[in-house]
Order: C-alpha cells, then sequence, then structure tokens
C-alpha cells in the first residue's frame, strides 16, 4: 500500500506543475523514469516492483490494446493519403529499410544474437514515440507538415511492427526448441493474418453500430467511452480466440473504427489526454523502478553501441532515403531523422513478447531495448526544445518551401491538435 501512495503523489504532484513544464526540458516520460529509479529497488526501496510479475504483464497488455486502438483511430486515413505523403514515405519505406539495417548490424556486431533474434531486436526498436520529445510536435515554430510528419508516424509505427515483432519471435523461439521451422511460420502467418480480419470486422461493426445508435437517440453520450474501450477488448480477445493476434487485431479495429466513424470520436481525445496519459506514465514509471536495475548489470559496450546507432544511423539513413524526391531540404530531413525517439511501444513490446516467449537471447535483447529507451529518454528529451526552436528559426528562413505545404492536422497521442 506505500508504494501505491507514492506513486499516486508523484502523479498528483506531477499534473499540478504540468503546465510550467511542458515547454521545458522535463518530458514526462523522462520525469517518471527517473522517478522510478530513485523509489524503485535501486534507489530508496519505497516501491517494490517486479516485472515478472503477472499484474505488471497484465497491465502491458492492457495498455499496450489501448494504445494500439487508440492511436490508430485518432489517424484519419483519408487524410492522411490525401495530405501527408511525408509519413506515408517514413512508414512503407524508412520503417522496413530501419529494421532491416537494425537486423543486419545486429547480427554481424558482437551480441551472440542468431538472425531471427537480431530482426527480433530491430522490430522491437522500429517504433517511434513521439511524447518523448513533445516539444517538438507542439513548438508552433516547427512547420505543421514537419510536425504533423513526426505525429503521424509515431500513431501508426507501432501496430505496423506488431506483425515484424510477432514473426520474428516466432521464429527464434522455433530455432531455439528445434521444432520445424514451418510450424512456426504457419502459427506466425495465422496470427498475421487472422488478427486483421477480426480487426476488421470488429471496428467496422463497432463504428456503423454506434453511427446508427446516435443518429436514432439511443446512446448517451456518456457511454461512447464504455463502448470504444468495449470494442478495442472485443477485437483483442477475438483474435486470441481464433489464433489470431490480438495486438493487430486492435490496431486494425482502431483504424477502420476511425475511418468509418462519422466525425471525430470525443472520447478518443479524453481518454488519451486521461487514462492514456496515466498507463503511460505507469509505464514509464515502471520502466525506471524495475526495468532499469534489472539490466544495468548486464550491459556492455557492444550494447551501448547499438543503442546509439539505433538512434542515429539505423534510422535517420532510411529516414533520409524514403524522403528522396519530396522537395523537402537536408536540414528538414536531418530534423525528421533524429526526432524518432524509442519509448513506450519498445518498453511494452519488451514486456509482453520477449519475455512470455521461449526466446533464447530475450535477456540480451531486452536489455538492448531497455537502454535504447533510456538514452532516448535523455538523448530526445534534452534536445527536443531546443532544437525545435533552432529548426523554427530556420524554417522561417525558408519562405516558402515544401516544408510550409498546407496539410490537415491530427490529434497527438494525447489528445492536442499539434
Amino acid at each position: 500500500m506505500s508504494g501505491v501512495i507514492v506513486i499516486a503523489s508523484a502523479i498528483l504532484a506531477f499534473s499540478l506543475v504540468s503546465g510550467r513544464l511542458k515547454e521545458g526540458i522535463i518530458t514526462p516520460p523522462m520525469a517518471f523514469a527517473v522517478f522510478g529509479l530513485a523509489v524503485g529497488g535501486a534507489g530508496l526501496g519505497l516501491v517494490d516492483i517486479d516485472i515478472s510479475h503477472s499484474t505488471i504483464h497484465v497491465l502491458a497488455e492492457i495498455t499496450l490494446v489501448l494504445i494500439l486502438f487508440s492511436d490508430a483511430a485518432r489517424i484519419d486515413l483519408g487524410l492522411l493519403i490525401r495530405d501527408h505523403n511525408l509519413p506515408i514515405r517514413m512508414l512503407l519505406i524508412a520503417m522496413p529499410l530501419i529494421v532491416l539495417l537494425g537486423a543486419v548490424l545486429a547480427y554481424v556486431m558482437p551480441l551472440g544474437l542468431s538472425w531471427a533474434e537480431a530482426a527480433l531486436l530491430a522490430a522491437v526498436l522500429a517504433p517511434t514515440d513521439a511524447a518523448l520529445g513533445q516539444s517538438v510536435v507542439s513548438n508552433p515554430k516547427v512547420p505543421v507538415r514537419i510536425r504533423q510528419a513526426l505525429n503521424v508516424e509515431s500513431g501508426l509505427n507501432d501496430g505496423l511492427a506488431v506483425p515484424f515483432v510477432f514473426l520474428f519471435a516466432a521464429l527464434a523461439s522455433g530455432s531455439a526448441t528445434g521444432d520445424d521451422t514451418t510450424r512456426h511460420v504457419g502459427f506466425a502467418l495465422a496470427q498475421i493474418t487472422l488478427g486483421p480480419l477480426v480487426g476488421i470486422a470488429v471496428g467496422w461493426s463497432a463504428a456503423r453500430l454506434m453511427d446508427q445508435a446516435v443518429s436514432r437517440g439511443w446512446m448517451a453520450s456518456s457511454f461512447e467511452g464504455a463502448a470504444v474501450l468495449a470494442a478495442a477488448a472485443l477485437a483483442y480477445a477475438a483474435a486470441d480466440a481464433i489464433g489470431g493476434n490480438g495486438f493487430i487485431a486492435a490496431f486494425t479495429a482502431g483504424l477502420l473504427f476511425g475511418f468509418t466513424i462519422k466525425g471525430r470520436c470525443k472520447f478518443l481525445l479524453e481518454f488519451a489526454e486521461s487514462e492514456g496519459q496515466l498507463l503511460t506514465l505507469l509505464s514509464f514509471l515502471v520502466f525506471g523502478a524495475a526495468m532499469l536495475p534489472e539490466v544495468a548489470a548486464h550491459v556492455s559496450w557492444a550494447m551501448i553501441l547499438y543503442a546509439l546507432l539505433s538512434l542515429t544511423v539505423i534510422r535517420m539513413l532510411p529516414v533520409a532515403v524514403s524522403l528522396i524526391g519530396t522537395g523537402i531540404s537536408m536540414t528538414t530531413i536531418g530534423f525528421l531523422g533524429w526526432f524518432g525517439p524509442r519509448g513506450l511501444a519498445s518498453i511494452l513490446f519488451g514486456l509482453i513478447v520477449i519475455e512470455r516467449m521461449n526466446v533464447p537471447a530475450a535477456g540480451t535483447i531486452l536489455t538492448i531495448a531497455v537502454l535504447t529507451v533510456a538514452l532516448s529518454i535523455v538523448l530526445h528529451g534534452l534536445s527536443a526544445a531546443p532544437f525545435a526552436r533552432l529548426y523554427g528559426d530556420a524554417a522561417s528562413a525558408m519562405g516558402d518551401c515544401a516544408e510550409s505545404h498546407a496539410v490537415s492536422e491530427m490529434p497527438t497521442r494525447y489528445g492536442r491538435h499539434v
């Protein structure tokens, strides 16, 4: 109970000063990761969190399902296709290249990983989390088109990474047990195929039913939230029940729900600003209190080098390749390449996938993932505000350019338009 008091007090205290801190270098993920480290077993010992405990895994699964659904639902696919060629290129060209380059480097470096484990590590670290550099996507000096590129990319790449993560996890698990690789590939393909099918059915049906209920006056607005949460849970559970991947189903359901629902569902923004924010803060607190201390003793120089490469070359080079021909400047390409922080999705993938599947190098993969997120929290958190100001000034001096082209705006993960 004392741990609950400490955590609740920290959330209340941070909430009270959050407005003063939002333009500074202290981001919520940074604050709660550091706080978790301070009050956890490696610090004052006020909070005892065991990441192997079933409660932590249930919390991680719930968080990932809701984040995948809400992230996808807040992105308007029609507007994305019409206005946002930059994030489309970053998602469809850069992201696969990031996984490929990350896998190659992880395999050739002295990390002791098989090819499947190297690919799994690269997939776990592929998603970005714009929350770690919130100043970038909220600074009005940064052109809307560039802010939206990072916002939309972060909203969709966690869901797009899920098939890669589970496919490579299945392959790594199969090679470890000596089982027939074909069987494991078949299992992974069934998960990847059935998950989206269930998600499409649930997301479309839920949106149409809600539209009909609202138009006929059957549904009270106070129950919209319960209906959306139920849709996310239904997609996950139904896919899991028939052998599909529940996380892919939740993401796909969110995409179809957001595309089909008439107007923007107000609850999605309210959820992002309240329950979503709370779950995110708790995840980073667990990260600092339990995950960081657990892996600290196993860190090697090769792991540190790979983590730094993941944040720089492994992301920045594919992003640069994907943006060839868009007309944006090298300064902008470097800005978009650097601000790909690793955060919530990588943490949750580490907790859910690596720990519960029979991957021989699970410890190594988890250590590198945690190390990369920790470095990202610091490096992207500290650089977000000053780099956003510097780039904003540079963009203003460019005048009428590709960066300043008008685009539609979509809300961030935490409910605000950018």
